[in-house]
This record gives structure tokens, C-alpha cells and sequence, in this order.
């Protein structure tokens, strides 16, 4: 019996020995060793952006604009033998939404990197499952600073940020159109505050501070509270950090008010949607930033119009869209998606993509559109544009001098 049982014992210490020098085996494996949502012929992204409900247009329109771009990789053979596919769900600009779907991506789906996130309030709320994921998040549709502060391996921010933005926005009311009582209007959530912030830290640079400050709800159109607010302070610009339908109904009661400060937008707002919303009203100076030029500019690079261009891909797979600044956006994200892909080579890990973003240091596109990434620096894109909304569309401004003599009219 002693025997027997020395036979079984040893045995089991050999079974035991044997599965603690597989469980070692595979801990001194790199996680990377095999990437989720790579195959031989597929890379498997992710996207969690609004295909619905009030925000539809900047989700659908960044989407489109992508794939425009991915669509034409596909049909060449894609990238290193494999094609991408973008797995996208709707998250209607609502962040447990977006967390629910992201969970759903990292977890079920398997995706090799998430890619396109649109807003603050929804890609800030995932930050966390991201650091614990170690997973690349690439071109969200947001400047929001706490996507760049503290800095963060695993986003990879393409456009300019909402400080940027602001920045840039308070310079030109102040410098060149003599404008000083600027208030805010601000969406009352971590984009309407991060906006509110860069303009608050903006005007602090010319020991000025907001004249007056009103809000809405996301989702909402309650903004005549905050209009209240704002007439009552005279103030001569309203710097508006929100979306198209309560910007543009803010725009439209106070002109119906008999106020007529210059109105200043962010570039999430979606230039193309507040245009058609404010469609043939007189008598208002609405300007916009934007972080890629204007769609519609002379393209002699072909960026737009040539075999390979925004119009020529987005005619070609979304013939029913007209070109726009959300989607140009989305479709330069998916220049830098493909240049990191194939950088990173054949032998493609979550950690060798990143790499190969921070090798990136002059990427032109075209235009003045010249990318750089580093290791301690993941964003891509530092210019800010102006535009000026006439003849129901914005166009790039030329001559602040134009908007100081039409703001004088005004008065």
C-alpha cells in the first residue's frame, strides 16, 4: 500500500510539476507575443462613436470618412497581406454607452487597437478599461486635454487639441477685432469644461476673464437660461463649446433678441449641420476653428481630388455624402492608421504599432498638413484653421478685417 501510494504521489507532484512549468512558460511569454485581432489576412479595429441620436452626424460623418480611406486599402490587398475591418457601434454620444461597447470590443471582439472614438464625455469615461487593456486607441474625434494630460502610451491623439482651439480663438477676438467682454457658452460636461477651461486659461494671458458664463444639458436644448445670462453681460463674443442643435437654436433666439455679439464655435460643433441650421438667417458673424483644412479648398496635392483623395473615395463609397471637415478628419485618421500599420511590418503587435506611430516625423499629406509623433509626444496635428460662416457654408477667412467692419455694423 506505501508503495502505491509513493507511486500516486509522485505522480501527482510530476502532474503539479508539469503545470507550473506551463503556467511559467506561458508568463514568461509576452503578452504581445500573439495580438488580439490579428490574423494572416485580418486586423480587427474597433469603434464606439454616435451612428444615432442628436450627435449622428459627427459620428457617421468621421466613420464614413475613415472607411473611405480603409475601403481603398482593402481593395489594394491591404496592409502586409491583411485587409482591416472596423467593427463600429452606436453609442448615440452617451458614455455608459460607450463603456458597455467598448467592453464588448476588448473582451468579446478581440480587437487588435480601438479607433475613432467621437467626443470627451464618452472616450474619457473608457480611459481606464484602455490602461488596463494596454490597448491603442488612435484618432478620436475630441481636444480634450485629459486625452494629452497626463500623457498616455496608448492614445494617439491626430488633430489639435481644444486649448489649442481656444487659444488660438481668444488671440484673433482680442488682437485683431478689438473685442474684450467674451463669454462663454459650454455644454455642462468634461467637454463644455475642458473648453471652458482653455478659454478661461486663454484669456488669463491677457488679464481678462469670462464677462459671464451659461450652460445646457447634454442632449438638451434648454439654453435660454444661459442665454439670460449672457445678454444681461454685454458681452460682445460668445465662445460656445457644445453641438450643432443647441448652438444653433442659441444663435437663432439671440438674434431673434436683438443680440448680435460675434459668435465663436469649437470645430466639434460640426461646421456642415450648424450651417444648414442656420440657413438663411441675416445679420449674424459666426466663425468657427477647425483642426484640417476646409474640404473644398484647391487641392494642387491631390489630398482631395486626386485617384486616392477624400472627394474622389468618399464619392466612390459613400456617393450619397457631401465632403465635409468631420469626415476629412476621420480620413486623415485613417492615413496615420495605415502608415503605423505598415511601419510596424509583417510581425504586427500592439506594442510594435505604437513604436511605429512615435517613428513617425514628417508624414505629409498635402496641403500643410505635416504629421509628427514622438515617444513623449502623441499628437499628430498642431494647426488651427479659421472659417467664417457666408453664403450657407464656412469658408476660410482671409482678412479679419472683413469681420471687425461687418461686427461694426452690426452695432
Amino acid at each position: 500500500m506505501r508503495r502505491l501510494l509513493g507511486k500516486h504521489f509522485v505522480l501527482i507532484m510530476f502532474f503539479l510539476c508539469f503545470l507550473a512549468s506551463c503556467n511559467s512558460s506561458d508568463e514568461s511569454v509576452a503578452p504581445e507575443a500573439v495580438s488580439s485581432g490579428v490574423t494572416a489576412q485580418e486586423i480587427l479595429l474597433g469603434s464606439s462613436l454616435a451612428l444615432k441620436g442628436h450627435a449622428s452626424f459627427l459620428g457617421t460623418q468621421t466613420f464614413r470618412g475613415a472607411m473611405s480611406y480603409l475601403n481603398h486599402i482593402n481593395e489594394q490587398g491591404g496592409v502586409h497581406g491583411r485587409t482591416i475591418k472596423v467593427v463600429a457601434y452606436d453609442d448615440s454620444y452617451d458614455p455608459p454607452m460607450c463603456m458597455a461597447n467598448t467592453q464588448k470590443l476588448i473582451i468579446d471582439d478581440q480587437v487588435f487597437a480601438l479607433f475613432c472614438y467621437v467626443g470627451t464625455p464618452t472616450t474619457v469615461k473608457v480611459l481606464p478599461m484602455i490602461e488596463e487593456a494596454r490597448i491603442p486607441l488612435l484618432g478620436m474625434f475630441t481636444g480634450a486635454n485629459a486625452l494629452r494630460e497626463p500623457f498616455n502610451r496608448y492614445l494617439i491623439n491626430v488633430r489639435a487639441s481644444y486649448y489649442q482651439e481656444t487659444g488660438a480663438a481668444v488671440r484673433h477676438l482680442i488682437d485683431d477685432l478689438g473685442l474684450r467682454k467674451i463669454a462663454v457658452f459650454y455644454q455642462y460636461d468634461a467637454y463644455g469644461f475642458d473648453g471652458l477651461t482653455g478659454t478661461e486659461l486663454a484669456l488669463k494671458r491677457f488679464n481678462l476673464a469670462p464677462v459671464a458664463g451659461g450652460s445646457y444639458n447634454r442632449g438638451t436644448l434648454d439654453v435660454q437660461e444661459g442665454l439670460n445670462k449672457i445678454m444681461a453681460s454685454g458681452a460682445e463674443a460668445v465662445v460656445m463649446i457644445g453641438t450643432y442643435d443647441p448652438c444653433a437654436k442659441f444663435i437663432r433666439l439671440a438674434h431673434e433678441r436683438g443680440f448680435h455679439p460675434l459668435f465663436y464655435l469649437v470645430s466639434f460643433v460640426g461646421a456642415d449641420e450648424l450651417a444648414r441650421r442656420l440657413e438663411n438667417q441675416q445679420g449674424i458673424t459666426v466663425i468657427m476653428s477647425q483642426v484640417v483644412p476646409p474640404p473644398d479648398r484647391l487641392d494642387p496635392s491631390s489630398l482631395l481630388t486626386g485617384p486616392v483623395g477624400y472627394v474622389t473615395l468618399l464619392q466612390r463609397y459613400f456617393p450619397e455624402d457631401q465632403p465635409n471637415f468631420v469626415g476629412f478628419e476621420g480620413f486623415i485618421n485613417a492615413r496615420v492608421l495605415v502608415e503605423g500599420l505598415n511601419r510596424a511590418g509583417a510581425d504586427l503587435t500592439r506594442e510594435t504599432f505604437i513604436n511605429a506611430i512615435e517613428s513617425i516625423r514628417d508624414l505629409s499629406l498635402g496641403f500643410d498638413i505635416n504629421i509628427a509623433f514622438s515617444a513623449n509626444d502623441h499628437q499628430g496635428l498642431d494647426r488651427v484653421y479659421f472659417t467664417r460662416l457666408e453664403n450657407g457654408q464656412f469658408s476660410l477667412i482671409k482678412d479679419w478685417a472683413d469681420i471687425k467692419t461687418q461686427l461694426n455694423a452690426l452695432r
